[in-house]
């Protein structure tokens, strides 16, 4: 699998950001990037495999936000509106958690899931959501694992400051 670095284009949609108040980037470290605004700092990557058309942009990301107490939250967005009411999977290699989540978006049910998934994705090597979508099929997204570790600990590094 070749590293892709389109993570400049996820950044700013990732953090919300417009092109006047475009993030600015800590580092790229293989398929993840770290980046910065004035909310907060951020470990973010897309999932393998093309974007979808029509689609929201998915991605996953770890954030910290030290003006509201947040280290190392993790958030997923999907590329589709997901069933509701479905359970969320996340696995790291052979680790399974359950998400909770809205729409198009999921996210550990606290602070204490957020602390495992992070451990997990510093030694995995390969991270998967699943859920159903709105039309009853099944939603999965892969996410490569190498150089989360480092992206994630630039972001805690950037807000450390």
């Amino acid at each position: 699998m070749m590293d892709r670095p389109p993570i400049f284009i996820l950044s700013a949609l990732a953090l919300g950001a417009s092109a006047a108040a475009a993030p600015e980037t800590i580092g790229i470290f293989s398929t993840w990037g770290a980046f910065r605004d004035g909310r907060g700092c951020r470990a973010v990557a897309e999932p393998d495999g093309a974007a979808r058309s029509g689609a929201e942009r998915p991605f996953a990301s770890v954030s910290f936000v030290p003006s509201r107490g947040v280290r190392g939250q993790i958030a997923i967005r999907f590329g589709r509106t997901k069933r509701p009411g479905s359970a969320i999977l996340l696995r790291v290699d052979e680790r399974t958690f359950q998400l909770i989540g809205g729409s198009a978006d999921a996210w550990a049910p606290d602070a204490r899931a957020d602390a495992a998934i992070v451990a997990a994705m510093r030694t995995g090597v390969a991270m998967s959501v699943e859920t159903r979508s709105d039309t009853g099929g099944t939603m999965r997204d892969l996410y490569r694992l190498r150089g989360a570790a480092t992206a994630i600990d630039a972001a805690a590094i950037a807000c450390a400051r």
